[in-house]
């Protein structure tokens, strides 16, 4: 039995296209916090699944809960635009 094989990898392998860009990277830093602030909050959810949650458990999440949106506030508040309020 022969495999059918594809070369599409193979031949796309070093392709420009495929390394993300600068902006693309640049976004991605600007973003870090917040992803990292979701992986806390992922982790804190998962020590929690198979047992009923802890006073220290429940603080863990709402600690975690609180960085996420911080987080998540900052980043729009650095990616909205400024507007002036004119009088």
């Amino acid at each position: 039995m022969s495999h059918i094989v594809t070369v599409q990898e193979a031949v796309t392998a070093f392709a420009d296209w495929l390394e993300p860009t600068d902006a693309e990277l640049d976004a991605i830093d600007q973003e870090m916090p917040v992803i990292a602030a979701d992986i806390e909050l992922m982790d804190a959810y998962i020590a929690t699944l198979d047992r009923t949650p802890s006073e220290l458990d429940t603080r863990r999440l709402r600690r975690a809960r609180r960085r996420a949106l911080a987080a998540r506030v900052e980043l729009t508040n650095l990616s909205a635009p400024a507007t002036g309020v004119s009088a």
